[in-house]
Parts: structure tokens; C-alpha cells; sequence
């Protein structure tokens, strides 16, 4: 942004051709920044799912270490892989070669963390509760996404891709499908433990199916949009895309009204409409978190007193 301020107020020519700069220099800086980014949203989302997981397959989370590990290297690949976004900029091949390599690695530690996620279920005594459904819907969006992710990392597909709603698709899939679908779980996991106050069931998982069901129809269609070749960011578009748009649109209804409904459940927790809750909330919680330990709704203050926290993390 400094570049670019100086560029317009100061006649520097960091980004301006004509003065022997160069504008391609600007996507770089933009997408080493905006990356990262993304990362920053969705790792809480696999934090949130490694909780809810384990507590509602009552069992310890598989490959806890592996699990951490990949985390760190997500982190640290999230930086070298930016110039994914800028396949059709004319690149050097060997350029090309090594973004493309690179952004199908991410995909090494993603697996190990969906892997361990199965396994973690695998002969588990699991239960269904709105947590666990957002976290499986998690799962399921999430890999998807992730599918179309090692599509778009080769670089020669990419010039067919590019900008257009497959891209769409495809981030939404990771980053509305693993990351709000990673905070609904973790909503509906805590928020009888803050409020002391179970929520309605029921209308949790109408939440769940109409929010999975919406998301559905409203992004799946963009993914065959992209590939009849729809562009993105357009004001209007040819008659033969209007089917999969109206789909994209009722969909977009269902998923944005249905979270009136979260509102709702949220707002009848806090006023303590429901069923209390005791310390613990979720059978075998109190071995995933130190806060099942402490009284619901938790205390604002000086909440871990009295705990006796090394023997709590041993029981972890």
C-alpha cells in the first residue's frame, strides 16, 4: 500500500511501466500477504474440529503429534506457494514448475489431518449430536474443496480455471465449507458450556441440514459454470448459464436465512431457555479441554483457580 501511495503522490514508479516498474510486482507483493491469509482462517477451524471430533467418537485424537506437525507445515508451505494465483502472468516455466509442486504439497499434511480425523472415528463410539454433524459436514465440504484445490495447482489446467467460477467454487468449498463449517461446530460445542444453557437439539440440527443442504446448492452449480467457462467478477452473463444461477441463488437464500436460525438458538441460550448443563456438558469432555473442568456457565474471572492443572493435563 506505501508502493502504491508513492506511485500516486510522489511520481515513484514501483508498479508503473512506463517508468521501469513493473505491475506484476504488485500481484507478488498482494498474494505473498493474501495467502497467508486464507491459512489464518482455516487453521482455528482444524483446531475447532480436533476437539469435536475425539469428544463425540470417545476416543483420544488419533496421531495427536503428526496432527501438530502438520499443522506447522501448513503454516510454513502457506508462505511459499503465492504465485499459484498467478499461473497466466507468463511466468518462467521453471517458476511455474515449482509453484505448481509446491501447492500440490500442501496437500501432503491436509491428508495426514483428514486421515487422522477417520481414524479418530474408526470404531468409535460415535454419536450424532449438532457438533459432531457440522464437524462431519466439515469433513466432507473440506475435502471436496481440497479435491479441486490439486486441480487448480497444475498450472496448464489453470489456464482454463482461472477466474472463472470454478475458482469460485473451489474457495468457497475450503473456506466457507472448512472454515464456517469448522465454527458452527465449535458454536454449538462451547455454547452450552458459556451460557449454562443446552441448546434446542432440534433446531441445531435443522440448522445443520438446512445450512449443508444450501451451501450445496448454492456453490456445487459454480463448479460446472466455471467449467462451461462462466468468468467471474461480471455484471450479467449468457442465457445459457441461467439454470445452474437460479439454483446458485435459491441455494443462497436457504444458506444465508438459515442462519436466522442460529441467531435464534443462540439468543435462547443466553436468555437460559433450555436445559441446564452440568460442569462436564459432553460425556468424556473433560479429557479433550481443561475447560470442562470448571463450572457452567464458566466464571469471568480468574476461571482456572482451584484446578489442580498438571494432573488435569495428565488425564488429557
Amino acid at each position: 500500500v506505501t508502493m502504491l501511495l508513492f506511485d500516486k503522490f510522489f511520481d515513484t514508479s514501483f508498479f508503473d511501466a512506463a517508468g521501469g516498474g513493473d505491475p506484476v510486482l504488485f500481484q507478488h507483493l498482494f498474494w505473498f500477504f493474501g495467502h497467508p491469509e486464507v491459512y489464518i482462517i482455516i487453521l482455528p477451524a482444524f483446531g475447532i474440529i480436533s476437539q469435536v471430533v475425539p469428544t463425540f467418537s470417545r476416543k483420544p485424537l488419533f496421531g495427536k503429534n503428526s496432527m501438530i506437525f502438520a499443522t506447522a507445515v501448513i503454516g510454513f508451505l502457506s508462505f511459499i506457494v503465492w504465485a499459484h494465483h498467478q499461473f497466466t502472468v507468463g511466468m518462467p516455466v521453471p517458476a511455474e514448475l515449482y509453484f505448481m509442486y509446491a501447492t500440490m504439497l500442501i496437500a501432503v499434511p491436509t491428508g495426514v489431518k483428514v486421515f487422522n480425523w477417520l481414524a479418530t472415528m474408526w470404531k468409535g463410539s460415535l454419536t450424532f449430536e449438532t457438533p459432531m454433524l457440522h464437524a462431519l459436514g466439515f469433513l466432507v465440504l473440506f475435502v471436496i474443496g481440497g479435491f479441486t484445490g490439486i486441480m487448480m495447482s497444475q498450472a496448464p489446467a489453470d489456464l482454463y480455471y482461472h477466474d472463472n467460477y470454478f475458482i469460485v467454487a473451489h474457495f468457497h468449498y475450503t473456506l466457507v465449507g472448512g472454515g464456517v463449517f469448522g465454527i458452527f461446530a465449535g458454536l454449538f460445542y462451547w455454547l452450552p458450556k458459556w451460557t449454562g444453557t443446552m441448546y434446542d437439539e432440534k433446531l441445531g440440527k435443522l440448522h445443520f441440514w438446512l445450512s449443508f443442504l444450501g451451501f450445496n446448492l448454492l456453490f456445487m452449480p459454480q463448479h460446472f459454470l466455471g467449467l462451461a467457462g462462466m468468468p467471474r467478477r461480471i455484471p450479467d452473463y449468457a442465457v445459457q448459464f441461467t439454470e445452474f444461477n437460479q439454483m446458485s441463488t435459491v441455494g443462497a437464500f436457504i444458506f444465508g436465512f438459515t442462519q436466522l436460525l442460529l441467531i435464534y438458538i443462540v439468543y435462547k441460550c443466553i436468555r437460559g431457555e433450555g436445559e441446564k448443563v452440568n460442569d462436564e456438558v459432553w460425556e468424556g469432555a473433560k479429557s479433550h479441554g481443561l475447560e470442562w473442568n470448571l463450572p457452567s456457565p464458566m466464571p469471568y474471572h480468574h476461571s482456572f483457580e482451584g484446578i489442580d492443572i498438571q494432573k488435569a493435563v495428565a488425564d488429557e
